[in-house]
């Protein structure tokens, strides 16, 4: 699967970092994927990471 952020519509609420910190990382005030895990197994936290995002900003795509 893969994760992206979209940093125009990320807000910086910081909670995919929370929520999955082995994936996500908060830079410079906004959400980030971590270098190397753009390609991240199917996992159910992700997908709640994605699903809570309070800006709809992280895309999961097979």
């Amino acid at each position: 699967m893969k994760v992206s952020v979209d940093r125009s519509l990320c807000y910086g609420s910081a909670e995919c970092a929370h929520r999955v910190p082995a994936v996500f990382a908060f830079e410079d005030g906004y959400g980030v994927v971590r270098p190397g895990r753009q390609e991240s197994p199917d996992d159910p936290e992700l997908r709640e990471a994605a699903e809570r995002c309070p800006s709809q900003a992280i895309a999961l795509t097979e």
